[in-house]
This record gives structure tokens, sequence and C-alpha cells, in this order.
């Protein structure tokens, strides 16, 4: 059941906002500075501690484990927003930067995808004879 994994996720949450927030009071701007990635992080490092001392039941895990891949894109899918309001009110620089940027991405993905020579490389096969 999906239901497993809520109340963790639920307390990293509300502890990666409060931290955000405080981060944010400190630095001196009226806004949470990471407080969903804090969370993201607290979730991580909270559930691999739950696991490796044996509190984490199969089922709990499997429960973080879709909490934790439908977490992600949602918070992709917000700051991608926040990032295109910003740059919208930011005015024509912005926006001119942010497209860009988009198309010097695109323009570089044949050219990272050239980077590699196509061989793979085998360590070790496991009989103990060396093949290089």
């Amino acid at each position: 059941m999906v239901i497993y994994g809520v109340a963790l996720l639920a307390g990293c949450m509300i502890a990666g906002i409060f931290i955000g927030e405080l981060l944010g009071k400190l630095i001196g701007v009226q806004a949470n500075v990471g407080g969903v990635g804090i969370a993201m992080l607290l979730l991580i490092l909270a559930s691999d501690y739950l696991r490796r001392h044996g509190r984490l039941n199969p089922v709990s895990r499997q429960g973080i484990i879709f909490w934790s891949s439908i977490y992600i894109p949602v918070v992709v899918a917000m700051a991608a927003k926040q990032n295109v309001i910003a740059a919208i009110k930011g005015g024509p620089a912005a926006l001119l930067a942010g497209a860009l940027a988009v198309v010097a991405s695109f323009a570089l993905v044949p050219v990272i995808s050239r980077i590699g020579d196509g061989r793979v490389v085998r360590l070790d096969d496991g009989s103990g004879e060396d093949r290089s």
C-alpha cells in the first residue's frame, strides 16, 4: 500500500520547510531557501538510517520509494514554474537569457553524445584471467 512511508515523508517535509524558512531569515530574504531540497535530503538520510538499523520494514520501504519517485517530479515542476514566472517578471533580458540557455543545451546534446566512443570496458569477469 502506498500509504506506508507518508508519516516519514511528512515529518521530513515539515522539518525541511522549517529549516528553509530559518535559512531565509538568517540570510535576510523573505523566502524559503531550499526547504524542499532539505526535506528530500532528510528523507533520504532518515530512510537509510532506519533501513540500516532494521527499523524499516519492506512494505514501508516500498511506500517511501513510491513517494520519493512522485516527490521529485512534483518539486522539479514547481521550481520550473517559479523560474518561468520570475523570468517573465524580469523582462526581456531574463527571457532572452533563458531562451539562449535552452538553445545552447539543445545544441550541445549531439556534442556530448559523441564524447564516448562506444567501447564497453569489463573490469573483472570473475575468472581470474588477465584479458587486457
